[in-house]
């Protein structure tokens, strides 16, 4: 991570707004018993490696746009604690001891936004949740080595309402190039998988400024990535952060595929922490030391 580190009064008040509401139809394979953001990787939801990115830039704060399935998404850090602990149960009391575990230090508030709401809807919805002068938002079925200490700074830099993270469409067909005239119809070179270095779309990977959601309406039509975005770029108000990086966004069982063999490889770009690292309260990307807690599960 070569940006500059965030502040601690950043680390406590910069909110993460995640959205994990979408049906995911193109993957239904997976996402027909499951929402998207829990498909697993390497046993973790997408979900999960796209806050633990977060969470190694000292990010603990966490708002989840719900939708389709979102009961599952619920459930999940209901038991979270639970599933990543050593546990001693008291049954006649209903006591449960926690002993040594692998459990991040994150607040996550959890939100139902509706099934069918659009993106800009969901955000729009969280409001009353949010409670600094900016926020950070993405999806929470794409990963990359974004530098977010970097991307805060350089929003807070240029003093526009929105920052945008740019990032190269990943190739998915090969590029047939063909002659003019006399060669019409001869290919005359094949690229296998080419990706254009001169254009970026959308990655995620937002930051607002709260102003932001002053154009986004709580009507479920209302889509992020179309008027509120478009209008903000005409305005002037929206500055895209160039991110040549890795990025991959999981639409496909074939995307899924791509990041399962990477995170089995052991070369996973996104892979930004280190979870053999000593443990420390306030170290970035490591875990707070293991504590004996006394919980009544309920």
């Amino acid at each position: 991570m070569s940006g500059p580190s965030l502040l601690a009064s950043e680390r406590d008040s910069v909110q993460v707004v995640l959205l994990c509401g979408g049906l995911g139809t193109r993957m239904r394979e997976e996402t027909e018993f499951r929402p998207k953001p829990m498909v697993e990787i390497g046993g973790r939801p997408l979900l999960w490696h796209v806050m633990k990115l977060y969470a190694a830039h000292g990010l603990r704060e966490f708002v989840l746009c719900l939708g389709y399935k979102g009961a599952d998404i619920k459930a999940y850090f209901a038991n979270y604690l639970l599933l990543n602990s050593d546990v001693t149960f008291e049954l006649g009391s209903g006591d449960a001891e926690y002993g040594r575990g692998s459990v991040e230090d994150w607040r996550v508030t959890l939100v139902d936004t509706g099934e069918d709401s659009m993106t800009g809807a969901r955000v729009k919805r969280v409001e009353g949740h949010l409670t600094g002068d900016l926020f950070l938002c993405t999806y929470g079925d794409g990963v990359a080595d974004v530098d977010i200490s970097a991307l805060i700074a350089f929003h807070r830099s240029h003093g526009k309402l929105a920052t945008v993270t740019g990032v190269q469409q990943p190739p998915r067909f090969g590029q047939l190039v063909t002659g003019d005239g006399a060669d019409r119809g001869r290919v005359t070179r094949f690229s296998e998988k080419p990706a254009d270095e001169s254009q970026l779309i959308n990655g995620g990977f937002f930051v607002f400024d709260r102003a932001v959601l002053d154009r986004l309406s709580t009507e479920p039509s209302c889509v992020l990535e179309h008027e509120p975005l478009e209008r903000l770029a005409a305005d002037g108000e929206l500055v895209v952060f160039p991110h040549r990086g890795f990025w991959q966004c999981a639409d496909t069982i074939r995307d899924v595929e791509l990041l399962r063999g990477l995170w089995q490889s052991g070369k996973a770009p996104w892979r930004m922490w280190d979870d053999r690292a000593p443990t420390s309260a306030s170290g970035r990307g490591t875990r707070r030391e293991d504590r004996q807690h006394l919980q009544r599960v309920v």
